[in-house]
């Protein structure tokens, strides 16, 4: 079947996913512009830190949001491409002496080359079975890195040379990947491919008797949201300065599900706002113990039983009904 068909009912059906898609990329476009001024400030190194994991884990959840929320695929292994974007340019730098510059860029091709494969792989399973392979491939990973102590150091972690040394220098970069990945995610939504996307999400076999090559267009978007990952996780590798197998453990997977789904899953803005609120909330949790997965856990319960659209939808209401009244 040609990728170039369209779908039943595409101009309406496009006019309204464009309007909704631009309302959530300008309101993407202001969280962003406040969060370039936090750092006028929040001048603690600390909190920086803190600030530019959140956005390591806003790219995550982005690139998650697009497998999930927009084609309906429920992988459990974006925080293993993550990781393996890590592994990647941090064992070409200790190994070779790549320069992180190219190594950053071998860990995007690498893992989009997995994430293709990995797509291939799973093409026919959907829900459950999805999740299981995804999560069995993520544990499976996860392990070789642990135990495989004499190429990656196992849990004593992998050193990777630093791109750069200047902690402000850093969250401007993540935020220029952020904004860079949220515009590459616009222009994709409001193209044709956007609206094949979403076809397959909302039905599959509708979409594939419409003309829309579903075998092209799902393995496509599993490579783009692993290739993300891995670019996410190769930066992340150079600020840390040290590559462990935690980088893939499932309890991350679980935060980049929580923050898409609180944030608002199938949108622009809410992976962003779920993955600033829900890690620094969790940095303010940490003094109480180990409960902040249980937090969350019981906020994605709650958000998915009365609040599908997430904090994105709960806004969208409060101002119909401040407008109406």
């Amino acid at each position: 079947m040609s990728n170039e068909a369209s779908v039943p009912n595409k101009p309406s059906s496009s006019k309204l996913s464009n309007a909704k898609t631009e309302t959530e990329f300008r309101v993407a476009l202001v969280v962003l512009a406040v969060v370039a001024l936090i750092p006028a400030v929040v001048t603690n190194a600390y909190w920086l830190g803190v600030l530019i994991v959140s956005m390591y884990f806003a790219i995550l959840a982005g690139a998650w949001n697009l497998l999930a929320g927009y084609t309906g695929q429920f992988s459990l292994a974006p925080a293993t491409f993550g990781m393996i974007g890590a592994y990647a340019t941090g064992l070409l730098a200790a190994n070779f002496g790549v320069p992180p510059l190219f190594g950053i860029i071998a860990a995007i091709l690498i893992a989009g080359v997995i994430g293709l494969v990995l797509g291939r792989i799973v093409l026919r399973l959907k829900g459950p079975y999805l999740a299981l392979t995804t999560l069995s491939f993520a544990e499976i990973l996860r392990l070789i890195a642990s135990n495989s102590i004499n190429v990656t150091r196992g849990d004593l972690g992998l050193s990777v040379p630093a791109l750069f040394n200047s902690r402000l220098g850093w969250y401007y970069l993540f935020l220029a990947v952020l904004a860079a990945l949220l515009v590459g995610l616009y222009a994709l939504l409001r193209s044709k491919a956007g609206l094949f996307l979403q076809a397959i999400r909302d039905d599959e076999v509708a979409a594939a008797r419409s003309g829309v090559d579903v075998v092209f267009w799902k393995t496509a978007a599993f490579a783009i949201s692993a290739a993300a990952s891995g670019f996410a996780g190769a930066l992340y590798a150079h600020f840390a300065e040290l590559v462990t197998p935690e980088l893939g453990l499932i309890g991350q997977t679980g935060l980049i599900v929580s923050m898409t789904v609180i944030g608002g899953i199938g949108t622009l803005v809410g992976p962003v706002v779920g993955a600033f609120l829900v890690y620094v909330l969790s940095e303010w949790l940490r003094d109480i113990g180990g409960y902040q997965l249980v937090v969350f856990a019981a906020l994605v319960v709650i958000f998915a039983r009365f609040f599908r659209d997430g904090l994105w939808g709960i806004a969208k209401l409060a101002v119909q009904r401040w407008r109406s009244a």
